[in-house]
């Protein structure tokens, strides 16, 4: 293995706290297929099983963070904010914070297509290492990293109340569902000057499928799309 390499995976195991007592998973789990495909010594695995693992891994991990931090939340809205923490994006943000594009071992090709760099392959990699250090570790390993990782996030969830942004949630599974984004009217207004309340309905290809209320227009559009996200999950189950 190159010397450079070598380092950094050491450094990479004092960066996530884990100590590898089996070092070749670390070495898989930073395999791309593409390095295994240029050197077909036989003695090479590359990384995607451990991906595929270390993927059902994470979505567990997670569940279990946010079950415990948010106890007054829906199983609808519980999902939906795991879907945005273990997205692609993310996860290769994360990746690139622990340093593991310096650690993949890439093919020629990938290397010349800036491959360290690029989010699918961080991702797929963070997921990887996950599964390694299950197997190394076990489960108490990976949640002393997952933890470290993710707890910030749940704490920027909090604060920002990504967790009540159900416009944006209700955007993103009516793009996933429908190809469209939502649409909000307001269908009536009652109460004095100072004190109004707001009636709105959300709209996905001409359908109502939202109704919410609230003392601002705002207010009414999230309780309307919290309305429609509760709906549009009782269809999928």
């Amino acid at each position: 293995m190159d010397d450079t390499v070598s380092r950094q995976l050491v450094e990479l195991q004092s960066v996530i706290g884990h100590r590898f007592a089996r070092p070749a998973l670390l070495v898989e789990a930073m395999t791309h297929r593409s390095f295994v495909n240029e050197n077909p010594t036989g003695h090479e695995t590359d990384n995607q099983r451990l991906e595929f693992f270390g993927d059902a891994i994470l979505d567990f991990s997670v569940s279990g963070l946010l079950f415990r931090r948010f106890p007054e939340s829906r199983e609808g809205e519980l999902t939906r904010l795991r879907a945005r923490l273990v997205d692609e994006e993310n996860l290769a943000r994360l990746a690139a914070h622990i340093g593991l594009g310096a650690c993949l071992r890439l093919g020629r090709g990938e290397e010349r297509d800036n491959g360290r760099s690029k989010p699918s392959l961080l991702a797929d990699a963070y997921e990887a290492l996950l599964a390694a250090v299950y197997l190394d570790g076990g489960m108490p390993a990976v949640e002393v990293l997952v933890s470290a990782q993710f707890a910030p996030l749940l704490d920027e969830a909090a604060l920002n109340g990504l967790r009540d942004d159900y416009k944006t949630m209700l955007q993103e599974l009516a793009q996933n569902l429908f190809g469209a984004p939502p649409t909000y009217r307001v269908t009536g207004e009652s109460g004095p000057p100072h004190q109004r309340t707001y009636a709105v309905e959300a709209v996905i290809g001409g359908e109502t499928i939202g109704i919410g209320e609230g003392r601002s227009k705002k207010g009414a559009e999230q309780a309307a799309a919290r309305d429609a996200l509760e709906k549009l999950n009782e269809r999928e189950e």
